[in-house]
Formats: structure tokens, C-alpha cells, sequence
């Protein structure tokens, strides 16, 4: 990731775990909900961030949950030509919901997903998409180098990698 980089971080419990990972290079460059992490914002920060940074690389780092909330945003970043590069944890849950509702009821009715193709979709609205899970042929980071090199490009590229549930906010409260 270059120095220039914006990062916009939307929703859930992949993206706070990716905040103890992921460091802004350079101020203003991380752009997040805030402090109740509003779903779905993110396909509309990352078109502010792009527009007003045209030649820096803008990622958006997403839940699978945050993501159908702005997963259209593809045909934006297509139309108008604003190549941005999406990476999807996706686990197949609502897991900051699960978390609490499992115990509590018993069931995960509701919050339990299925591995959706987010690839596809992006690609069914033009842009490029790449999909990490066990059996790729590609490792993480010659994806995120691909990814890299399409968005300079012109494309718009989701990543869509599929990743196991995890404990590690256990204990983590949801608002």
C-alpha cells in the first residue's frame, strides 16, 4: 500500500479487527463511521475519497454485513470511471450480532450467511473481482498486488476473501 493511500473502513467486526492491523499512512487518510460504525457508508466514502484524491489508491475495507449496503456502488466506481479496490472479509455471518444473539436465544437464525460470490457481483456491475480462499492459486499478497496493478488501470476490484469465524472481539459490545 502506498504512503498516499485512503483507507476507508466500513462496519463490523472485520473491520475493528483490521484497525488494530491497519495503520493510516499519512493524516486524513482513514476514513471510518465513527464511533457506533454506521453501516454501508463506505462505497460513498471511497467516491469522496477518490474524487478528492483522484491519484491515490483508495481501499475500502469491509464486513461482509456492511458490504451488501453498498455493493451498487460498483456501477458508480464503473460508470465513472474511479478505480477503487474493495476487500471484503467475508465469514458468512453477522457475527457482531451473533456474538450476543447465540447465547442469549439460542439460535442463529438470521445471522448466519451463506459464502456469497461478491466477485461476481462486482463484476455483474463492471468492475474486477477476485476471490481468496483456501484453494486459490494466488497468495494474499499477489492478489492484493493484482488488485493494485487493475485499479491503476481504471478498474474498480473487489477482493473477496472468504475467512473462518473468529472469537477475537469476544466480548466486544454492539450498538
Amino acid at each position: 500500500m502506498s504512503k498516499d493511500s485512503m483507507i476507508v473502513a466500513d462496519g463490523g467486526d472485520f473491520v475493528g479487527t483490521a484497525a488494530y492491523i491497519l495503520r493510516p499512512r499519512e493524516p486524513l487518510t482513514w476514513l471510518d463511521p465513527g464511533a457506533f460504525g454506521t453501516l454501508g457508508v463506505g462505497g460513498g466514502f471511497a467516491l469522496g475519497a477518490k474524487l478528492c484524491r483522484p491519484d491515490s489508491d483508495v481501499w475500502i475495507i469491509y464486513g461482509d454485513g456492511s458490504l451488501g449496503y453498498s455493493v451498487a456502488e460498483f456501477d458508480t466506481f464503473t460508470r465513472h470511471k474511479t478505480p477503487v479496490i474493495a476487500l471484503v472479509g467475508n465469514d458468512a455471518c453477522w457475527s457482531q450480532i451473533a456474538r450476543e444473539q447465540v447465547p442469549l436465544f439460542g439460535s442463529s437464525v438470521a445471522c448466519d450467511l451463506e459464502f456469497t460470490d461478491y466477485d461476481k457481483v462486482a463484476e455483474g456491475y463492471g468492475g474486477v473481482g477476485l476471490k481468496l480462499d483456501q484453494s486459490s492459486d494466488e497468495d494474499i499478497e499477489a492478489t492484493l498486488e493484482k488488485a493494485m496493478d487493475l485499479s491503476s488501470k481504471g478498474k474498480a476490484v473487489l477482493i473477496n476473501a472468504l475467512i473462518a469465524k473468529s472469537n477475537f472481539r469476544e466480548g466486544s459490545i454492539s450498538v
